[in-house]
């Protein structure tokens, strides 16, 4: 008789081992997918936006409302010409709309959030280098 209740319960737990097993693995599933969809979007490559976002993310950090203002400004004229793509442009505006609402901080964390999210990579991977000023004088040894 005891061997029959053995029999009985081993079936039972391979069957919870697998239901845990496919829980987790469908938890995995919708967490990487609520990671994806919660993306912030990409803003291009463009070295005049990427100075842009800095400088706003400055101004938001200082609660300046003057360079706030500045820069909605440019970013409107990225936009307009294209530089700045419409959904990125977008999500500025609300990061904007906070910082002008009060919410400094919740503005700045937004902005720290999105420009890490950024990638800095062309359409085929490669790697574009920082402009050089041509003022700057070369490095010792370098032409």
């Amino acid at each position: 008789m005891a061997t029959i209740e053995r029999a009985e319960v081993a079936p039972n737990r391979e069957r919870v081992a697998v239901y845990v097993l496919l829980g987790l693995v469908a938890f995995g599933a919708i967490a990487m997918l609520i990671a994806y969809w919660s993306r912030p979007p990409q803003m291009g490559i463009d070295e005049d936006v990427f100075r842009t976002v800095d400088a706003l993310y400055t101004a938001v950090r200082a609660k300046d409302e003057k360079r706030l203002g500045e820069c909605e400004a440019r970013l409107h004229g990225y936009r307009d010409t294209g530089k700045l793509p419409a959904d990125s442009a977008d999500f500025l505006d609300g990061v904007i709309a906070k910082a002008r609402a009060g919410k400094w901080d919740v503005a700045t964390e937004t902005l720290y959030e999105f420009m890490i999210a950024q990638r800095r990579d062309g359409a085929t991977g490669e790697h574009r280098e920082p402009k050089r000023d041509p003022k700057a004088k070369p490095a010792k040894g370098k032409p």
